[in-house]
């Protein structure tokens, strides 16, 4: 079995793009750029960073990325799992939206969010290390923070008010949370600060005709196997205000044997999955050469 895996705006850095400038597959981000009326090109090869983490060019740039990929890649995946916007990429994967579908509402989740942010100022930070205890008492002791992100054993991720999160890190040693590191990200996302955002996506979803699909998606929300058929509006648009169970959803995958591959920039998922499934195969695809060891994803 193998497994598709596709990352968030949290694995994006500027000039990610440029490797794959010459390659055959590029087209596609002129595809995504002709869908959208957005220079993609341009964000993903030569975007400095205060342009390129604004939430929605983020979002936009990460997908396209993982679209051209995707095309020079050729994988036959039997199953796929996206983390947060990767669940995005993952539905095109799956063939339960297509390009145009995909383009179309990663817009809107953009969007969104930057403007639920600007009402709502917030932002993330990863808890490393932490026991359940800890992070149980810690988040008790701070109401307005949320787990927003279960990654792997001993890797999660809190969303909150900045002021909340400012605090909640100065305590951090009395809390038991041995390291807190801030993340480079727009807003709270993946908490009741994207409840905004969540009623301005459901109207792109709802606009939505998502199709059956070659391949099921196990979902954020509550890592599960689900084809086209599933109600993926109210999947996608409870993401925006439920945590990520990346956890679960590999935990989820039956075949103890199954192979990963990523596919998009960063490689972050990649070494995930080796804390959450030690000894199975993983590979990231996010360089051209990258390619030249795919063997096992084909």
């Amino acid at each position: 079995m193998l497994v598709a895996l596709f990352p968030g705006q949290g694995s994006l850095r500027p000039g990610m793009g440029i490797p794959w400038s010459e390659h055959p597959s590029s087209h596609v981000l002129d595809d995504i750029g002709a869908l959208c009326g957005i220079d993609v090109r341009h964000l993903v090869e030569e975007a400095p960073l205060e342009e390129l983490v604004r939430t929605d060019n983020a979002q936009l740039a990460t997908f396209a990325l993982s679209a051209m990929i995707s095309d020079a890649l050729g994988a036959a995946a039997d199953v796929a799992i996206g983390h947060s916007l990767g669940e995005y990429s993952a539905l095109r994967e799956a063939g339960i939206v297509d390009l145009e579908a995909g383009t179309r509402l990663v817009l809107a989740r953009g969007q969104a969010m930057a403007e639920a942010s600007e009402e709502y100022p917030g932002s993330m930070v990863a808890v490393l290390g932490a026991s359940e205890e800890s992070l149980a008492a810690a988040l008790e002791e701070f109401p307005d923070v949320v787990l927003a992100n279960e990654n792997a054993p001993g890797q999660m991720v809190l969303a909150g008010p900045l002021a909340a999160l400012d605090e909640l890190r100065e305590q951090s040693r009395e809390l038991g949370l041995r390291k807190v590191i801030p993340l480079e990200v727009g807003g709270a996302f993946h908490s009741p600060l994207m409840a905004p955002a969540r009623a301005k996506l459901r109207a792109a979803l709802d606009a939505t005709e998502f199709q059956h699909g070659h391949l099921p998606v196990i979902a954020n929300v509550d890592a599960q196997s689900h084809d086209g058929t599933a109600d993926w509006v109210e999947l996608l648009s409870s993401q925006l205000t439920s945590p990520v169970r990346f956890l679960a959803s590999v935990l989820a995958v039956p075949d103890e044997r199954a192979r990963f591959v990523e596919i998009g920039p960063g490689g972050i998922l990649a070494g995930l999955i080796k804390r959450i499934r030690p000894g199975a195969t993983v590979r990231s695809v996010g360089l051209p050469e990258d390619l030249l060891d795919s063997e096992g994803a084909s």
